[in-house]
């Protein structure tokens, strides 16, 4: 008898879907247009959020572990304001960037469980030059395997590959930016200048793309010998150390254990690009606000549509109580009913939010962005389709269950 009950209640709610197809196309259309501006606009948001993080860590790892320049310290120190304190040269220490015993510290860090990553690095301002046309920038020595599957370089190569720089002794990687200025292509000869005085002539193996104008116009990478040659240095000189973690996130958390480990200057990326760090931040929270207005926006829109859809029926719904039918086989007629809208909906919602995503993902804004950076995101598309199916339970339910505490006699004589 139940069984029978069931499929008189599944058959009603297919008749009452299909003997008025264009109010239930309507009612789909609106979980259509909901789930699939939900998922576009995450997309949206979290597109530009992955892509101002990657463009950031092209150059910039997690953390930095460096020595910063120091003063002198006063030979006698006073505590009495009245007298003064004893000061021998006040001025930078020498060789106060070089982090002694960098090779033990390197294998230190790689020990660590929290980290994916990390390289030496010689840092310094150099002088690119090409007959009489010369470029400020930044050189960084590097042991380029490791800089690699620390910061993919492969990817941002778009002339020669960055394994030549191992091959070549003497051999030079450069942003376009500098290669335009100085008219320079791959297997041409450049000379840097160092602040030391040293030059080198320089053989171009590779041009690397970013993305970011202002890395692509200074950066250099060039073997870690050369660049301790630069520095009038010997190999054991190191400036910096970087380090890259499994979350990138919890970064600042690590800051303190890793000062304790090494005992040298920390930077995290977030102090190092605060104005990148803090955009961020505001993406995030814009784009938790966006979703929640969307959520509720949809929600109610979808509540409408089914809420009026239901109310249309309540001759129905006195006809059934009148022949038998129970408050709980009214609730699921129509729950069955908004069931079906919303998998029709978010069927549709789901397609329809794939082909905005790919239309704006082939769109070219120019400059250091290049396409639309947006993006598919699984989870969102999960969560559209738990949001959908919630909701439109629940403007089923709802409704309906208002609907079947009604009288069937009071309907009828309206």
């Amino acid at each position: 008898m139940k069984k029978y009950k069931h499929n008189i209640d599944s058959e009603i709610a297919y008749t009452h879907l299909f003997s008025k197809k264009k109010q239930t196309l309507v009612a789909a259309l609106g979980v259509t247009v909901g789930i699939a501006i939900f998922i576009f606009m995450n997309s949206l948001m979290n597109g530009f959020e992955v892509s101002s993080v990657e463009s950031l860590f092209k150059s910039t790892p997690h953390l930095r572990i460096y020595k910063n320049d120091a003063l002198s310290k006063s030979l006698v120190v006073s505590t009495d304001s009245s007298k003064i304190n004893l000061i021998s040269n006040p001025k930078i220490t020498s060789e106060s960037k070089k982090i002694v015993n960098p090779i033990q510290l390197l294998k230190l860090i790689k020990n660590e469980p929290e980290v994916v990553g990390v390289t030496p690095s010689v840092s310094g301002n150099v002088f690119y030059k090409n007959g009489d046309s010369e470029v400020a920038g930044r050189i960084s020595g590097v042991v380029i395997e490791e800089q690699n599957a620390m910061f993919n370089l492969q990817s941002y190569i778009v002339d020669g590959h960055y394994s030549n720089l191992s091959d070549y002794q003497n051999g030079i990687i450069i942003g376009v930016g500098i290669a335009e200025k100085l008219n320079l292509k791959v297997n041409d000869n450049l000379t840097v200048t160092s602040a030391m005085g040293v030059n080198k002539l320089m053989k171009i193996v590779a041009l690397l793309q970013t993305g970011n104008a202002n890395i692509d116009k200074t950066l250099a990478y060039v073997n870690l010998p050369n660049a301790q040659q630069l520095q009038k240095q010997n190999p054991s000189y190191i400036t910096d150390i970087y380090v890259n973690f499994k979350n990138y996130e919890q970064t600042k958390s690590y800051i303190s254990k890793y000062q304790q480990l090494t005992g040298y200057d920390i930077e995290d990326w977030e102090t190092a690009n605060a104005a990148a760090a803090a955009a961020n931040k505001m993406r995030k929270m814009m784009a938790m606000a966006i979703s929640m207005s969307i959520m509720l926006v949809a929600a109610f829109g979808i509540y409408n549509i089914l809420n009026m859809t239901i109310m249309e029926k309540l001759n129905d719904i006195a006809i059934l109580k009148a022949l038998g039918f129970s408050g709980k086989d009214i609730v699921k007629i129509f729950v069955t009913e908004a069931i079906i809208i919303g998998l029709i909906g978010i069927a549709f919602g789901l397609v329809l939010a794939v082909i905005l995503i790919n239309l704006m993902s082939n769109m070219w804004v120019g400059g250091d962005v290049g396409f639309f950076p947006i993006r598919v995101f699984p989870k969102y598309f999960g969560i559209g389709i738990v949001f959908g199916l919630v909701v439109t339970f629940l403007a089923g339910y709802l409704p309906a269950r208002k609907a079947a505490l009604l009288d069937p006699i009071s309907i009828f004589r309206k």
